[in-house]
């Protein structure tokens, strides 16, 4: 399954750094928001804010199978945008120890994102892929 996307947007910080980034370039709290309000717009339930890590951040959001969870960040020093994203499925931290994150993640929350980000006129470019290819 196709869990992976890589897109290009000008819309979205990537110049100017926040004094809470925990690294420099830690770009990507705003395109985070806008996509969980486009997920909220679908009717789906997200985290009140998104959370940060060296790699970008991330955010928790629910379809009917259950919880999922949505990483991204920017390629730094890409001067066209470009975007990567990948989705997970929410196992807790035995879970996640035991590599669980991968597995189980529901055609519907792939869905739900290819939804909000293939419509937006501020997203081009979109390209799915399957996580085990890389």
């Amino acid at each position: 399954m196709q869990t992976e996307a890589t897109f290009r947007s000008s819309a979205f910080n990537t110049s100017e750094t926040k004094p809470y980034f925990i690294n420099p370039y830690c770009f990507g709290d705003d395109l985070a928001k806008w996509m969980m309000a486009r997920l909220r717009a679908i009717g789906l339930h997200t985290d009140d804010e998104p959370r940060q890590e060296d790699f970008g951040w991330y955010f928790q959001f629910e379809v009917t199978a259950g919880q999922h969870c949505c990483v991204l960040g920017y390629q730094e020093g890409d001067p066209e945008g470009r975007w990567l994203v990948g989705l997970e499925r929410s196992r807790g931290l035995v879970g996640s120890i035991l590599g669980m994150r991968k597995r189980g993640i529901d055609t519907a929350a792939v869905q739900a994102l290819q939804e909000i980000l293939g419509t937006a006129p501020e997203i081009r470019e979109l390209e799915w892929q399957d996580a085990s290819e890389r």
